[in-house]
């Protein structure tokens, strides 16, 4: 994989094993020459990932809606002006699709329910065969134990196939997520939807 799109929070959480591994994922991309994609943030987590990488020396490409140009979340801008490159767009959909085109894989640190939206609607891209790129989530201190249980749980009660929730990897090591992402291979399946602007 050559450039990976991170999810994660615009807050920082309230341990800081959740600055301290998103730090240590944006130095660990720099140090192996992937690329990051993410929301353009400055503040929280999103800052975290994308300040290390950065500052590793390695190449950050922030993708931002102009309606949350110049906002700022305490006393912080929201978007960052130092990075490899800012795509300025005309929305939340645009920008997730813009980040999906850009990455050859997602990974979500712990976040919110925007993180979980972006998780989830890259997964279901993929289960509709719009993309097969690797999938995983950072599991951080036990952070998504209870959205895998709802995956599984989901699997048990015959909303989701096995196969299906394959393509959702997580592992607590960062190392190990890239190991198992690398190793991907998406199930084929037929492609339900032609056109980007169809999902």
């Amino acid at each position: 994989m050559k450039s990976i799109c991170v999810f994660c929070g615009s807050n920082a959480g309230n341990q800081p094993i959740y600055r301290s591994e998103a730090e240590k994922l944006g130095r660990l991309l720099a140090a192996r020459g992937i690329e990051l994609v993410y929301g353009g943030g400055n503040v929280g987590l999103m800052g975290a990932v994308a300040d290390a990488c950065l500052e590793a020396g390695g190449t950050v490409v922030g993708v931002i809606p102009q309606a949350l140009m110049g906002k700022e979340v305490a006393g912080r801008p929201v978007d960052h002006r130092t990075l490899t490159r800012l795509e300025v767009v005309d929305s939340m959909h645009t920008r997730k699709a813009r980040m999906a085109e850009l990455a050859e894989g997602f990974i979500a640190l712990p976040g919110g329910f925007g993180t979980f939206e972006e998780f989830c609607e890259i997964l279901t891209w993929g289960q509709l065969g719009f993309h097969a790129k690797p999938m995983g989530l950072l599991n951080v201190n036990g952070f998504y134990d209870p959205l895998l249980a709802m995956f599984d749980r989901a699997v048990a009660d015959g909303f989701l196939r096995l196969q299906n929730r394959a393509m959702a990897l997580a592992d607590s090591d960062i190392e190990g997520l890239l190991a198992a992402m690398a190793a991907y291979r998406a199930e084929p399946v037929s492609k339900w939807l032609k056109e980007e602007k169809q999902l």
